[in-house]
């Protein structure tokens, strides 16, 4: 038996797979800009407060093209990634499972510390739990993965959007209350009480049936992940590319009559949930083969290049986002809590993220991995990795 389970090599990277990733990071930062920066998101009522046509329109191209679609990239894409360590671990003769918890439980330490010390509406965390129950379906066949996911999603999706259509008149626009406390809390100097309300955000956001309901959502997300790594279609695109375009289609008229229909209904409140979860997980599904089939010429390869490199340090990144924007936001740093509009934002996120292209560009330029990928590697490996190229 070979003990030596290495992470897999330069060489042998799919870079529009690293490509897709660093574009899910852009996408999660522009949603979570708004989040970060102001209460509206978790509380509602930012459709109400940001009344100019300018603010108006940036939020509405924010829930059509980025809402929930790049959290479903991502989840697709960390399914992806937990069917091709399970392949390698095989070929090693590796244990899967004792392998794989020991990765997830790590990413979930890793997640508790980003809930709860820099901001509330970390992924991380619920990912490690989801994914350690992904594990009792790892050697379901790819079209039972296919099945279970679809059977799971579309069940979750239904329920909740009936339940919300009989609840039509009573949804919440914005709790002034929580809205009050949150910008007293996170605007103040105080390292302990922007921590506070930083916990009271998380529980209120994570209740045992909000995650009940999470995982029903990120679990299937996560076995459409593992079917395609199985399928290989995006590891052969050029083999497959009947396939891919045919998706292609499919997902574009899905995601554009899920996601933008609705507005031409007056986008109703009781339909948000059925919008985000199917309508987001065909527009990731979009993305994803979009910059799959853009990657098939030298020109499109020049074109996803930049994303390669934060996607392939994509933790560090997206854990570089929340770190700037707890500095900028926050009391204890530049104080701009509640005073970013969103079209603001979104300038923050391309200033931001264009410094995350150089700064990865560099980095793995002269280190084999990101920093926080190096000691999340280290601790599954169990053995200190080489970071210097």
């Amino acid at each position: 038996m070979n003990n030596d389970v290495s992470p897999i090599q330069e060489g042998k990277r799919l870079e529009w797979i690293d490509a897709a990733r660093g574009f899910a990071i852009f996408g999660i930062f522009i949603v979570n800009i708004g989040a970060f920066g102001a209460p509206y998101f978790l509380y509602g009522g930012q459709m109400e407060i940001w009344m100019s046509d300018i603010s108006q329109w940036t939020l509405e191209i924010i829930d059509i093209f980025f809402q929930a679609s790049f959290y479903t990239l991502f989840s697709i894409l960390f399914g992806f990634g937990i069917q091709m360590m399970k392949e390698r671990t095989f070929v090693k003769g590796i244990p899967v499972y004792p392998f794989l918890v020991r990765r997830l439980t790590i990413l979930f330490a890793m997640g508790a510390i980003h809930a709860f010390l820099i901001w509330h509406g970390d992924i991380l965390l619920t990912y490690g739990f989801v994914g350690i129950i992904l594990l009792l379906f790892l050697k379901l066949e790819a079209r039972t993965k296919l099945i279970v996911g679809f059977i799971l999603l579309s069940g979750n999706v239904v329920f909740i959007t009936f339940l919300s259509y009989l609840s039509r008149n009573y949804l919440s626009i914005g709790n002034e209350a929580r809205i009050d406390q949150a910008f007293s809390n996170y605007q103040s100097n105080s390292l302990s009480i922007i921590w506070m309300q930083n916990y009271q955000d998380w529980m209120y956001s994570n209740t045992p049936l909000t995650i009940f309901f999470l995982t029903l959502v990120l679990l299937p997300l996560f076995l459409f992940g593992m079917f395609l790594a199985e399928k290989r279609w995006l590891h052969e695109p050029n083999k497959h590319k009947s396939i891919l375009w045919k998706l292609w289609t499919i997902s574009f008229v899905l995601f554009i009559g899920l996601k933008l229909g609705p507005y031409l209904l007056g986008n109703p409140r009781w339909f948000s949930f059925a919008q985000d979860n199917v309508g987001g997980t065909f527009s990731a599904l979009f993305y994803i083969i979009s910059i799959t089939l853009i990657a098939g010429n030298k020109k499109g390869q020049k074109i996803i290049k930049p994303f390669t490199y934060v996607g392939r340090m994509a933790l560090s990144n997206y854990i570089f986002q929340s770190i700037i924007c707890f500095i900028l936001f926050y009391g204890i740093g530049f104080g701009l809590y509640g005073k970013v509009s969103p079209l603001l934002g979104v300038l923050m996120v391309f200033i931001i993220y264009t410094c995350q292209i150089l700064i990865s560009k560099w980095w793995v330029s002269r280190f084999r991995f990101g920093p926080l990928e190096w000691i999340w590697r280290s601790l599954t490996y169990w053995y200190r990795q080489p970071l210097r190229k």
